[in-house]
Order: structure tokens, then C-alpha cells, then sequence
């Protein structure tokens, strides 16, 4: 990245007989070339369009220097190339390689949006109009929510038949008198309690909320509006929502069965629950103590709680010894026993969800954990730009690393060995001519990635 800097010499040790100097004067140079990748992805699409559209801007349009679609381009485009901060972009600014990336038409003559302006997106109130000041760009969150799943939609050429929705709440360390910030026994620190929901790779929904909720709060709202959604574009697929223990409540069992969605929710262990495979302990036991090595038995009974529960539901349990002890694990499920076994809906298919904690610690790769502005609504707007800068990372990883060596590559991996690429940038009339470094070792890697993001069609 470019910078004005005093033209101080940097003498560093020798290398043997030649001495090393180093200024800061190499002129348009920038460490993020890989970021052209990205942007043939936006081409292809277009998901910052359809985020820049989620937001109703009431300024001047006379007055106007930076569109809302460049400010929204700039922010999610210096979170995926690693840039967290606001005040990244006071300097981010002024690099042409980020320019052509949002379209800035008059490339080096004007700067980008400064940290100021981007802060003045993110604190706009949700009754904001003409009148007010300086805030007047308001995001429509129910737009942004349907556009998470509508990109899900979008990415799929036919109808699936079957989906799993994998729920899942994490903590956000909060470090400040955040609205909406309490203490969390769980977790032992102040902090929000976001909600996602993933299908795969996919991101449908990313909630924040307090920390002083049940984990399940909320999850059937956002359950009702996603599978109306997808269920309008696809109304045949099958699907299955799947969590943790944090989320076996009636209300949501009971409303999965209203609707006819399939679940498998983990059970927290009881006396009752336990005693009901006393016998399977026993054996897995026995099985540990002649084999030194863990064992475990299935089991599965029909369970109905004294309270909470409305109707009596199939239940899967894990009879468990390790060298630490006992084991035992439950799952409740709407899932029947032809479609699958006791040990397979266990072992291959709840086991399955851990893969969505791949995908919360990618959301912390684009720094999703950076709620630090004092309200609740504009820390969500700081995890939507997060969101849709995984969104745009994930199509990348969908549409051009599919079948190399970083087809599972995680946002970090991506962002380290595609994305930071020095160049060297050349504006003239008529080209924006950028030399990549010579030195770049994945080179064929590029290429590959280059051909195949070409051969997907454009979209207009």
C-alpha cells in the first residue's frame, strides 16, 4: 500500500560486503494484487450490488462524492484483504489497487473514503432522513437477511433435496459499556451472543444479540423466515435443522413438526436419561476395562419429559467409556429409524455440525468480533459486513478453488496466499496496468483460479 512518508533511509545489517538502505519511495505499490480475484468474483456475483441496495441514502445527491456501492465495496473489500479498523482506511484511502477494486472512476485523482465517512455509514439511525446532518444512509436489515439466503439460492442451478440448517450461538468478548452488553456465566466475560445459521458453506443468518437470552432465542423466528424463503424457490426440498444441546426447547421441536422440517438436536443428560442405558454403561465398561481402548454402545428409546416436552420423541444415546470415565450422550430426533440407524445418525450425521465451528472461526477471520461502536444496531452492521465479505470469500472458494489444492482453504489461507500479492501499479488514459511480484511462488495456482473464475459467466 502506498504512502506518504518523510523520505527517511533505513540502514539495515550488511549483506556481507553491501550495505542494505531501504525508503519508503517505490511509489504505487500495493500488497493486496490478489484482490483483482475478488472482484472478478463481484462481476460474477454480484453480491456487494445487491448489499449496496439493502441501504437508503438521503443525502444530496449534488452533494455526493463517495456512492453508497464504493463505501459498501471499500468496507467489505478491506475486510477480506485483513483490514479490521476503521482507521485502516485513512490510508487504505489512497491505494489504487482498492480504488479499482470499488470502481472508483476517477483513479488517482480522487481518494476513497476516509474513516470518518465509513464511521458516519455504520452510526446512521434506523429513523434517519434529509433532516439529519451528517447521518442519512439507512440499512434495511430485513433486506440484508433475505439476501444471505437469497445468495444461497442464487448459487444453486436446481433444487436440492435435502438441506441440513445448522444452528449455533458463540460468544463476542465485548471490552466496553456496549449497549446491549452483559456478563455471561458460560463464557465468564461480558459479551454478545450471536446467533448463525449455516447450510454447508452457505451463511443464511448471523443475529446479534444480548448475552442475557437463552442460546435458543429467537432461533424459530429466524427458522420461519429463512425455510418460507427458500421453500418459495425450492418447494420440495427436505430439510433438517440440527444444533446442540442449547437448543433443544419445545418451541422449536414443535414448530419443526408443525411444518413439517425435520431436526436432530442434541439432549442434555439427566438421571432419567442416563439411567435409561445403565445397562449399555455397563457393558461399554466391561468392553474398556478387557481392551484398555474406548468403547461405546448405542441405544434408542422413545422419551417424553415430565414438563416441557408436548409429545413423546424418538431419542438416540451414545453409551460411552474413555480413560476418563463415563460418556453418555443424547440426541433427539425426528428423523426415522429406516432412514437412519442409531450408531449412523449419531456418528455420521450429528457429529457432522462440528464442521459449523469451521465456519464461526472463518467469521472471526474477517473480524466479526469488532462490535465496538456503543450501539446494538451498528454493531450488526459491523457483523453484516463481515458476513458479506465471507459471502464473497466463500463464492471464491466455490467458484474457482473448487478441484485445487485450496478448495477447502480456510479465509485466512485464501487471504494469505492468493490476496497478498505485492504489485506495482501503472495508471494511465487508458489502461491501469498492475505487475504482480516476480517472486510470487503460486503462480500456476493463479492462473488456475483466473480460468476458471472466467469461464462463469458474467452477470449484468
Amino acid at each position: 500500500m502506498s504512502t506518504e512518508c518523510s523520505q527517511f533511509i533505513f540502514g539495515f545489517h550488511p549483506q556481507k560486503r553491501r550495505e542494505i538502505r531501504a525508503q519508503f519511495d517505490g511509489g504505487a505499490i500495493t500488497s493486496d494484487g490478489g484482490g483483482l480475484l475478488l472482484r472478478e468474483v463481484e462481476k460474477r456475483v454480484k453480491i456487494l450490488r445487491q448489499f449496496a441496495a439493502c441501504f437508503t441514502d438521503y443525502r444530496n445527491p449534488d452533494l455526493i462524492e463517495h456512492p453508497v456501492e464504493e463505501l459498501v465495496a471499500q468496507r467489505v473489500y478491506g475486510l477480506a484483504l485483513g483490514y479490521e479498523d476503521l482507521n485502516d482506511h485513512e490510508e487504505l484511502r489512497n491505494d489504487p489497487l482498492l480504488a479499482v477494486l470499488v470502481e472508483k472512476g476517477e483513479l488517482g485523482e480522487k481518494a476513497l473514503a476516509g474513516k470518518s465517512t465509513l464511521n458516519r455509514l455504520e452510526l446512521t439511525g434506523e429513523t434517519a432522513s434529509r433532516n439529519e446532518r451528517y447521518k442519512k444512509i439507512v440499512l434495511d436489515h430485513g433486506a440484508v437477511d433475505r439476501l444471505l439466503v437469497e445468495a444461497f439460492l442464487q448459487a444453486h442451478r436446481e433444487e436440492p433435496k435435502e438441506i441440513i440448517l445448522d444452528l449455533d450461538a458463540t460468544d463476542d468478548p465485548l471490552h466496553g459499556k456496549q449497549e446491549g452488553r452483559f456478563f455471561h456465566g458460560y463464557y465468564g466475560h461480558y459479551c454478545y451472543l450471536p446467533l448463525y445459521i449455516f447450510c454447508g458453506e452457505f451463511l443464511l443468518c448471523a443475529r446479534l444479540r444480548a448475552s442475557n437470552i437463552d442460546a435458543a432465542a429467537g432461533s424459530v423466528d429466524e427458522l420461519q423466515r429463512i425455510v418460507a424463503q427458500i421453500r418459495s424457490a425450492w418447494p420440495q426440498v427436505r430439510i433438517v435443522v440440527r444444533g446442540d444441546s442449547g437448543f433443544c426447547r419445545e418451541e422449536l421441536m414443535a414448530w419443526c413438526e408443525a411444518e413439517g422440517v425435520d431436526y436432530l438436536l442434541g439432549l442434555a443428560k439427566n438421571e432419567r436419561l442416563k439411567a435409561e442405558i445403565a445397562k449399555e454403561m455397563g457393558e461399554a465398561r466391561t468392553q474398556y476395562q478387557q481392551t484398555g481402548r474406548a468403547a461405546r454402545l448405542f441405544k434408542e428409546f422413545v422419551y417424553l419429559t415430565r414438563e416441557s416436552w408436548s409429545c413423546a420423541r424418538r431419542v438416540v444415546a451414545k453409551a460411552e467409556h474413555l480413560e476418563k470415565g463415563e460418556n453418555p450422550r443424547f440426541v433427539v430426533t425426528s428423523l426415522s429409524r429406516e432412514a437412519w440407524p442409531a450408531q449412523e445418525l449419531y456418528e455420521e450425521h450429528y457429529c457432522a455440525r462440528g464442521d459449523m465451528e469451521n465456519r464461526i472461526q472463518e467469521q472471526l477471520m474477517l473480524f466479526s468480533d469488532r462490535t465496538s461502536t456503543h450501539y446494538l444496531r451498528s454493531n450488526q452492521l459491523r457483523l453484516y459486513f463481515s458476513s458479506i465479505a465471507y459471502v464473497l470469500l466463500q463464492m471464491l472458494r466455490r467458484l474457482g478453488l473448487a478441484g485445487t489444492e485450496l478448495a477447502k482453504a480456510q479465509c485466512s489461507t485464501i487471504r494469505l496466499k492468493l490476496l497478498k500479492i505485492g504489485a506495482l501499479i501503472r495508471i494511465t488514459v487508458r489502461k491501469v496496468w498492475i505487475s504482480l511480484a516476480g517472486g510470487y511462488p503460486y503462480v500456476d495456482l493463479f492462473r488456475q483460479i483466473y480460468e476458471k473464475l472466467c469461464a462463469v459467466p458474467l452477470r449484468d
